[in-house]
């Protein structure tokens, strides 16, 4: 279960791809308050309000999955299939480690 401050906001931490990074004009992490639960869900939701360029570019509009390509990591774990409504390890809810927002790569 994911810890949150006696306020009932969490900062964590998000790194993104390159080119997601230069869409929203950010360094290397963007450090978000997420209100209660730290969820993939409500990390992205923070990551979307706080930088509404990326809306649709990490989840679809229509219905809110995750993208093609982009994969989501925590704790060096792989949490792309995993419900977006789990919580995240308690390492990335307190800001320890950080969740990654990964472009995959496909070819041969």
């Amino acid at each position: 279960m994911s810890a949150v401050s006696p306020s009932g906001t969490a900062s964590v931490r998000v790194v993104l791809p390159g080119h997601l990074r230069s869409l929203a004009r950010v360094g290397s992490e963007v450090v978000l308050e997420v209100d209660g639960e730290v969820t993939q869900r409500s990390v992205l939701d923070a990551l979307e309000a706080a930088h509404p360029e990326l809306l649709g570019t990490i989840r679809r509009r229509e219905d809110g999955r995750r993208r093609d390509f982009v994969r989501f990591f925590a704790c060096e774990e792989d949490l792309s299939h995993e419900d977006p409504d789990t919580p995240l390890p308690d390492e990335v809810a307190t800001g320890r480690e950080p969740y990654l927002v990964v472009g995959a790569m496909a070819g041969g």
